[in-house]
């Protein structure tokens, strides 16, 4: 009885440490507000840009076209971000891994409806879908799994017909 207790109260800090860490400090402001990301302008550095594709996930029980990385994993966007600001960083981005693209403005071999960018800010240059920044999720093991839909009420996958970022997010299957 007393392991169990103990496991318990362990677990709960553990998980109000990952929300914590995902996205806000105790006065909501979000946690890289010091960070000021500036969004993609014309140059394009050298280096490796991430690649961006579209998939099938099993999304809230039925099949959805998402976008995915390289590695065919479904990406994610985080409500709390802004097109100039990042708020998942630090022990937030390892477990919602930022889709990094230091070459510059991510490349893709599907057709999308929307905007591939980036953004400089405290995770590095983050690739961009109409404004919000992109990331995976660790629990995502198959390149068919969408675990985080929904996570915390604030994380949602990246579908292609996801709507400009306007400070909050909308569109796709977030609220």
């Amino acid at each position: 009885m007393r392991r169990t207790v103990l496991s318990l109260t362990f677990g709960l800090l553990g998980l109000g440490l990952i929300l914590a860490g995902c996205g806000s400090t105790a006065s909501g402001t979000p946690a890289s507000a010091a960070a000021s990301p500036t969004v993609a302008a014309t140059a394009t550095p050298a280096g490796p840009k991430a690649e961006i594709s579209i998939k099938m996930a099993k999304v809230a029980g039925k099949e959805t076209t998402v976008l995915a990385n390289d590695k065919g994993k479904t990406l994610y966007y985080f409500v709390p971000d802004t097109t100039n600001t990042v708020a998942c960083t630090a022990s937030c981005a390892q477990l919602w891994p930022p889709v990094l693209t230091p070459g510059g403005i991510p490349t893709t071999t599907a057709t999308l409806s929307g905007m591939l960018s980036y953004m400089d800010g405290a995770n590095g240059r983050q690739a961009t879908y109409n404004g919000h920044p992109l990331y995976a999720y660790t629990k995502d093991e198959d390149s068919e799994d969408a675990y985080g839909q929904g996570f915390a009420g604030k994380w949602y996958v990246a579908t292609p017909d996801i709507s400009q970022n306007s400070g909050g997010s909308s569109g796709g299957y977030g609220p």
